[in-house]
């Protein structure tokens, strides 16, 4: 083979591509076994979904990365390696709210794939998102590779992508991602895994150009979150930023971070921060809206020391928070329900509100507690729980149920048309 082909890229996929695998998930779905025996209150059957995407082994004895919205609701998990074995797998973890997922399956001696670091990306550096797009319908297990550049970092999406939902802080590439690719690595021209391919951006569900992908950074804590404890755990600083009057994501980019609101006892209360406050920087990364807010939310770690710089009457102020746990529901489920008394979004309302979520449940009370701990308030259209599309005050309650009982509650909003996110627990 002429030297020549060789290239620092395709030495870069030969670097990660042995440690990508497919995710083949199952879910089972109960549906009538006939018209008439359901009209008569009769039996139920089952059926069958098969699903599939795309992980990569980051320890070689059987740890694999993917996104949390590939397994999602799965009745059985397997994994097939590169020279088709497959292996049954067990979910260690998921984190909804960052779309990460972490499966294992028993085996050792496993190419595992170099992780590089995202805080350092260059905007127009070279892109290689590796991936199964169409399964097997392409006949073998050998992953797919494609390339781009990094487009953007910092990219916030809520909108219509692969795994639904809103994402925060995500590397952009044009690198083309389809259905399939979500979970794979998105890698560098080291051969470094530089983030997890997420979601594409798309209105025909192919790749027009507009991938994206978590920051590898992010991943890195989070699975070692989801291997020590099987959940990550949720940093909480106890600070509410004013939620602007814009009409656009581009007004609402100007808006500053303004402090709306701090949680009495909370680690911000603690260290000073007060009502009017504007943060400018949080850590290292400058603070200019409240999507670089919560995009800053995401880095941290529960336990570390946190500088933010707040802006207080002309002047800088530099505080010190010291993160904690966010804190639990403090009520029975039933309770937490009745705090948060939601109606289901009809057309009517969308239309008095100037609401852009096309279904929901709405907010129409909410109490104290719920506003400081939870963040929603009168008004919030309630547009997704965990991977589920909320349709009404009903799915909205049952889902919350549902999720609860077995973790943390990933919940989407709409506020002023611009979609957040906010997590918390019950007990």
């Amino acid at each position: 083979m002429s030297a020549s082909r060789r290239t620092a890229l395709t030495i870069a996929v030969e670097r990660v591509a042995p440690s990508v695998v497919t995710v083949q998930t199952e879910t089972v779905e109960r549906v009538p076994v006939d018209f008439f025996e359901s009209f008569m209150g009769g039996r139920s059957g089952e059926r069958r979904n098969a699903g599939i995407g795309s992980g990569f082994v980051v320890r070689a004895d059987g740890i694999i990365v993917t996104n949390a919205h590939v397994i999602a609701g799965a009745a059985k998990v397997s994994v097939a390696m590169r020279d088709g074995t497959t292996y049954d797998a067990t979910v260690v973890g998921a984190d909804e709210a960052n779309d990460l997922a972490v499966v294992r399956i028993k085996a050792k001696d496993l190419p595992v794939a170099p992780l590089g670091r995202s805080a350092d990306l260059l905007v127009g550096e070279w892109s290689i998102a590796i991936g199964n797009p169409f399964g097997f319908v392409l006949g073998n297990n050998e992953p797919s590779v494609s390339v781009g550049v990094v487009s953007a970092v910092g990219r916030n999406l809520a909108g219509r992508g692969e795994g639904g939902g809103a994402y925060i802080d995500m590397i952009q590439t044009d690198a083309a991602i389809n259905p399939g690719n979500s979970g794979g690595p998105l890698v560098n021209a080291s051969g470094e895994v530089i983030g997890v391919n997420s979601s594409i951006y798309s209105p025909s569900g192919g790749s027009v150009g507009l991938g994206f992908a978590i920051p590898i950074d992010r991943t890195k804590r989070i699975v070692e979150d989801l291997l020590e404890h099987g959940a990550v755990r949720q940093p909480w600083v106890g600070i509410r930023l004013e939620q602007p009057q814009a009409q656009s994501a581009r007004d609402v980019a100007k808006a500053g971070a303004i402090v709306a609101r701090v949680v009495p006892g909370s680690p911000a209360d603690r260290a000073g921060v007060r009502v009017g406050d504007q943060v400018v920087r949080a850590g290292t990364r400058p603070v200019r809206n409240p999507f670089d807010w919560e995009a800053r939310l995401l880095d941290l770690r529960v336990g570390e020391t946190w500088p933010i710089a707040v802006r207080r009457g002309g002047r800088e102020v530099v505080l010190s928070l010291q993160v904690a746990d966010a804190p639990e529901a403090s009520a029975q489920k039933v309770t937490v329900l009745r705090e948060l008394q939601l109606v289901t979004l009809t057309d009517a309302i969308r239309q008095e509100r100037g609401v852009a979520s096309s279904a929901g449940a709405l907010v129409y009370r909410s109490s104290d507690r719920i506003r400081d701990e939870i963040g929603l308030q009168e008004g919030d259209v309630i547009a997704q729980i965990g991977q589920s599309r909320i349709t009404s005050a009903e799915a909205a309650s049952s889902a919350i149920d549902r999720y609860g009982a077995r973790g943390p509650v990933f919940l989407v909003f709409e506020r002023n048309r611009q979609y957040y996110q906010t997590s918390f627990y019950l007990r």
